[in-house]
């Protein structure tokens, strides 16, 4: 079985120690590519020139709004060149956090505007952090009008918002969340959603599985997501390993898109 990891952050100082053994268990797991969003400026060089060494590790260049003090306005001048450039993957991590005390709200729509309408003219789909924000991302995304689709990263809204990403061409990422018994909701839409609509994620080195609480989460636990899914929806692992990995390559316009 191939995985797609549709949101790792491999390239962040906590795995500086031992990279190259993670990478290389993740592999031996069966995850063939991973996508790797940037969460500032500051780590788009690195995050790139990781890429470029290793390739089954595939680029998103944005500017996340928990990190609103990093970010600049001319950080977005650069993200147009970047991304006429390097043609990364997708635009991201970007969106709306209002479960994080402080964050300044006008100033993170204006960010999450900003870089949807530079993702629109660069014709990428987006990599979307979503906390207590789902309804204003949504008729965000519905008022400018945005063309291109993409991942609702860790999705934890409800089913109506679900419908909603899907019915504006997104997908919806599970990860470490769905593994907890007591995460009733997040298991349910596993369960009821329709295989077209997940996509399978880590965020490592956040939101690890159950069976490693506590512990630095790794992209080489997805086949444990991956497991609980197939228990959840009475379905067999392989099939839901092929149609997450072809639902990934097809929103993301990765290398080839099939049907499953």
């Amino acid at each position: 079985m191939e995985l797609i990891d549709t949101h790792c952050h491999i390239d962040v100082a906590e795995f500086d120690a031992d990279r190259d053994q993670v990478l290389a268990r993740a592999r031996a797991a069966g995850v063939c590519a991973q996508v790797v969003p940037a969460v500032d400026q500051a780590g788009w060089d690195g995050l790139l020139a990781l890429c470029r060494r290793e390739r089954d590790l595939l680029p998103a260049l944005g500017l996340h709004p928990i990190y609103l003090e990093r970010h600049r306005p001319e950080h977005l001048d650069e993200l147009q060149r970047r991304l006429a450039e390097e043609r990364p993957l997708a635009v991201g991590e970007i969106g709306l956090d209002y479960f994080v005390a402080g964050l300044d709200r006008a100033a993170q729509q204006a960010l999450f505007e900003a870089q949807l309408r530079l993702a629109a003219a660069a014709g990428l789909p987006v990599l979307l952090h979503v906390r207590k924000a789902h309804d204003p991302v949504l008729a965000t995304l519905r008022r400018l009008r945005f063309p291109c689709g993409g991942i609702a990263h860790a999705f934890s809204g409800s089913r109506q918002q679900a419908d909603q990403y899907l019915d504006l061409g997104f997908r919806l990422g599970f990860g470490g969340s769905v593994t907890y018994d007591r995460a009733l909701r997040i298991r349910a839409l596993a369960r009821e959603l329709p295989l077209t609509a997940i996509v399978l994620e880590t965020d490592a080195p956040d939101i690890v599985t159950a069976a490693h609480r506590g512990e630095r989460n790794s992209p080489e636990y997805l086949p444990e997501v991956l497991a609980v899914l197939a228990e959840l929806r009475d379905e067999d692992a392989a099939t839901i390993a092929a149609r997450t990995s072809a639902n990934a390559r097809a929103v993301l316009r990765m290398w080839p898109v099939t049907t499953v």
